[in-house]
């Protein structure tokens, strides 16, 4: 989905306060600050849920949203359709990756129709299977968090995109329930059980999990972003900041920098560097015909003599010639 490195995702989820400009703003926001891509969500609220007031349809999760029912919430939160396709050709005029996080087979459909380049499966959809194989029908990368699920929803939501025909797939450890249980060694153990490319979508406060994520492998890192708090929102209170997500953007490609390479040759600065390690030195004057000894050769910096390795080697042969002490011993000075 990228070139090699760490994919950034801000998500706006909520953070549009009922006005494109916003998104719009929001969107070259996260470009300028250095993300990969921006995320939106595709749902209305009678594609997720019903308007009913029985007790089943009422949060009662310990959320931030408890006491509202589902419909109130997303039709508090939800990006009207219509501004869909504006949305995505102003991130391609504006050269950002631009994808969604549809809901039902109604909003794949209308992101086909916009020309969306991922499908993001939300946490509490991954056990919707006909949704999964839906949106993996379309041959694009697919995205899918994994808040809410077990180990055996995970594998089958795995299968799903594979039988659909999906030949990229990015599992996310997410924390459903905000901002707390980052597991981060769940994400590591994704990638080796179920044969993934993993990543971290964090809810959690501040910006440590993530980039701690980013050192152990993640290869997509997804944050609630929001031009301004005061914008509010049902996400806004753990939604980053430009400042805040910025920061983060710049950590971790300093980690990216940091994991570098597997390599164990040296470069030019390393073997310059290496001038200052250890070596043999001849640490006293000795005559032509004495013996090398613990007393007149010694392992000291700098690295200019034999290789400390040849010490006990050295010692009980002779010099062949005079040798001032400080000088690096050197094979021609022994016989």
């Amino acid at each position: 989905m990228t070139d090699g490195r760490i994919m950034i995702v801000a998500e706006i989820s909520a953070n549009h306060g009922n006005d494109i400009h916003i998104v719009k703003d929001t969107i070259l926001k996260a470009k300028a600050i250095g993300c990969d891509a921006v995320k939106i969500q595709t749902y209305r609220p009678d594609t997720i849920t019903l308007d009913s007031d029985k007790p089943w349809f009422r949060i009662r999760t310990g959320s931030l949203w408890d006491g509202m029912t589902y419909y109130k919430l997303y039709e508090q939160a939800f990006m009207p359709w219509a501004w869909h396709k504006e949305l995505f050709d102003f991130a391609r005029d504006h050269d950002i990756l631009l994808f969604s996080t549809p809901f039902d087979p109604t909003a794949v459909d209308l992101l086909e129709e916009c020309g969306n380049p991922i499908y993001k499966i939300a946490s509490f959809e991954i056990t919707d299977i006909p949704l999964i194989e839906y949106a993996a029908s379309r041959g694009k990368p697919m995205i899918i968090s994994t808040g809410i699920a077990e180990e055996a929803d995970i594998r089958e939501a795995a299968l799903a995109c594979w039988r659909a025909g999906c030949s990229d797939l990015t599992m996310l450890k997410c924390t459903s329930e905000y901002p707390e249980d980052a597991d981060l060694n769940t994400m590591t153990d994704m990638a080796t059980r179920f044969g993934v490319k993993v990543g971290l979508s964090d809810h959690t406060e501040g910006d440590l999990v993530a980039i701690a994520a980013a050192a152990m492998g993640a290869r997509v890192l997804e944050k609630h972003f929001i031009l301004d708090r005061k914008i509010g929102g049902p996400d806004a209170s753990f939604s980053m900041t430009p400042e805040e997500l910025g920061r983060l953007v710049r950590s971790v490609r300093l980690v990216e920098k940091a994991k570098g390479e597997v390599r164990y040759d040296l470069d030019e600065r390393r073997k310059t560097a290496r001038l200052s390690a250890r070596s043999l030195f001849v640490v006293r004057d000795v005559k032509a015909g004495e013996k090398a000894t613990a007393d007149n050769v010694k392992s000291i910096r700098p690295g200019h003599g034999m290789h400390p390795k040849q010490y006990r080697e050295v010692l009980g042969m002779v010099f062949a010639r005079d040798v001032e002490g400080g000088e690096p011993l050197t094979g021609d000075m022994l016989k």
